[in-house]
């Protein structure tokens, strides 16, 4: 099975409510899908979500590094000598992560379905569902609490705040989502680098007396402070996620061997696809160190290749592939199955999906 050709396109599908961050607001998952081609008629997909605060990429730039640097390289790889079509792949062009990303999770469909083996079997298997939690946009206070205990009517148990906005109101956020949902809801931070590791501290410390049962805090300082992060992790004693500070295996290593972080979270945007984010689960498993699987504002295809990963390791223990669940509709037929906050991978071949609705191909 010979790669032909590598077609993209762009999928637009609209959000429930705006997802707002401390980098970003949107109303529309865009992304650029990605079709690998071969002489046997059968593709495989993938996607690329570009998210430039973070990746540094857009969709012009996805699809241009696509076309200019990945096909031609490509062109004519055999699917079955899968170390050599990714080590090409990886040598094609650095960095563009997103977009080589999209490429690998389609080249690794197209192994599963040549050999008949889902993703997630091929890397481990370990189980074929997982529980995700819902992320709560930052708003103000009251638009939280609203929003939480909608997602908790959804059947959401674990939620995301996304804070990181104005410090003393951050506080008030936490606070407001506490006393909407309950003690038994699990509360998860997300500062995505808004604060100094003085404020993260300062934050932190307070809410451990007064907001009890945050599980952990991710990102909040900026990516290239690790001394900052190890500081933050050094003075309080919830547990910190390190986000977008992770994306290789080498930034893995850097961030465990410095233990600035309990836990590292992989995404697929970040680390440019599933084999770079299995070395980090090996690293991760080799120095007893969960590890979090997340995503961007991703649909079901690029959060499908997550959840195979997801349901592969064991090292991974906790979710964060909320994305088809903030969207007002799904165009993807096939995939990972998803039934509230549950995610389930199926025994089809590859990552199992069937049709996608709306691509307009370039």
């Amino acid at each position: 099975m010979h790669i032909t050709n590598i077609r993209t396109g762009l999928i637009k599908i609209p959000l429930r409510t705006p997802f707002k961050t401390s980098l970003r607001t949107i109303d529309h998952i865009t992304s650029v899908v990605v079709a690998v081609d071969t002489d046997a008629n059968i593709s495989g997909i993938g996607e690329a979500h570009p998210t430039g605060p973070i990746t540094g990429e857009s969709l012009g730039s996805v699809r241009g590094a696509i076309n200019e640097f990945m096909l031609p390289r490509l062109k004519g790889k055999e699917i079955q000598n899968l170390e050599d079509t990714l080590n090409t792949l990886d040598a094609s062009i650095i960095k563009n992560t997103s977009a080589k990303a999209a490429v690998e999770m389609a080249i690794f469909d197209l192994f599963g379905k040549k050999f008949n083996i889902p993703v997630f079997r091929l890397f481990g298997g370990f189980r074929n569902k997982i529980e995700t939690d819902l992320t709560i946009s930052v708003n103000s206070p009251e638009e939280m609490a609203r929003d939480s205990r909608i997602a908790i009517e959804r059947g959401f148990r674990i939620l995301k705040l996304k804070v990181g906005l104005n410090p003393e109101l951050d506080i008030e956020r936490i606070k407001a989502v506490r006393e909407a949902t309950g003690p038994n809801t699990v509360l998860r931070l997300d500062a995505n680098q808004g604060w100094t590791a003085r404020e993260a501290i300062k934050i932190m410390n307070e809410i451990a007396w007064e907001i009890p049962g945050i599980e952990l805090v991710e990102q909040p300082v900026e990516a290239h402070d690790i001394e900052g992060l190890k500081r933050v992790r050094d003075s309080i004693t919830t547990p910190v996620l390190a986000d977008e500070a992770v994306f290789s295996p080498v930034d893995a290593e850097k961030i465990i061997s410095m233990g600035a972080a309990d836990y590292i979270n992989i995404k697929l945007m970040k680390t440019g696809g599933l084999r770079s984010a299995l070395r980090i689960c090996s690293l991760a498993e080799m120095h007893r160190v969960e590890c979090f699987l997340g995503c961007m504002m991703e649909s079901k295809i690029s959060v499908t290749a997550a959840a195979h990963l997801a349901c592969a390791r064991s090292i991974i223990t906790r979710f964060d592939l909320d994305s088809p669940a903030l969207c007002s509709t799904d165009p993807v037929h096939g995939g990972v199955e998803i039934d509230g906050p549950w995610l389930k991978v199926s025994e089809a071949p590859g990552l199992g999906i069937d049709q996608v609705d709306g691509i307009e191909w370039d």
